[in-house]
């Protein structure tokens, strides 16, 4: 098998899934979006993916999308996936989605040309049960980027918490965002979990906000013994 790889908390949640059913993964596929608008991928500090590939242990392959055109990204996941399945003989594909149709049947036709199975651990999953399970599994997970109503620059670089998943929830509910965030209210990166090795972390960041959304930019990580 391989993952369709972010280094956010979807993709790595999945991936911990997928293990925890038996599933080999062979390796990770990542897209480098143009920008941050891309319909498809997850672009914050995806550069961190090669850190975490180490954490992890599996091998990574790339490719870099040339454009914000949704044709474009299909093309260059195509070629991604072609690439895995010459070289790591996959027979199927795990992603994050959650609720998207438009993002997984974008993924299940790729995977019906190359006859290999779309998985998706976390497919039509409640919000709050979701997000509960992240912390009950023990990830780490740094909030990135934000650019909902309701979402200001206090959570930029938070670690989520219980503490502040109820506060998240109550905001979910009052400005009508996805607590989990499939809709890109807000970008996330796993610095720890049960499947890592080792742990990331993070030593230079610096957050940017123009009064409406903002991201933290990571410049430095270190991988550290857990």
């Amino acid at each position: 098998m391989a993952c369709l790889f972010s280094g956010g908390k979807d993709s790595t949640y999945s991936l911990y899934l997928a293990k925890q059913g038996g599933l080999s993964i062979e390796c990770l596929l990542t897209l480098i979006p143009h920008s941050a608008e891309s319909y498809l991928f997850h672009s914050p500090n995806i550069w961190a993916t090669k850190l975490q590939s180490q954490a992890l242990q599996i091998p990574i392959i790339t490719n870099k999308i040339n454009s914000t055109s949704i044709d474009d990204e299909y093309n260059k996941l195509d070629e991604l996936i072609s690439r895995a399945y010459t070289e790591y003989k996959i027979e199927g594909i795990v992603h994050g989605g959650i609720r998207s149709n438009f993002q997984k049947n974008k993924f299940n036709s790729i995977c019906e040309k190359y006859n290999v199975e779309l998985i998706s651990p976390l497919w039509q999953m409640d919000d709050y049960v979701y997000m509960n399970n992240l912390l009950k599994n023990d990830f780490v997970i740094q909030i990135t980027s934000v650019s909902s109503m309701g979402l200001n620059t206090n959570f930029l670089g938070t670690i989520l918490n219980y503490s502040n998943l109820k506060e998240l929830f109550k905001l979910s509910q009052q400005y009508g965002f996805n607590l989990s965030f499939e809709g890109g209210e807000a970008e996330t990166i796993v610095l720890d979990c049960p499947i890592f090795k080792k742990r990331l972390e993070i030593l230079v960041s610096k957050i940017y906000w123009d009064g409406q959304r903002g991201i933290v930019e990571i410049s430095d990580i270190h991988l550290l013994d857990k």
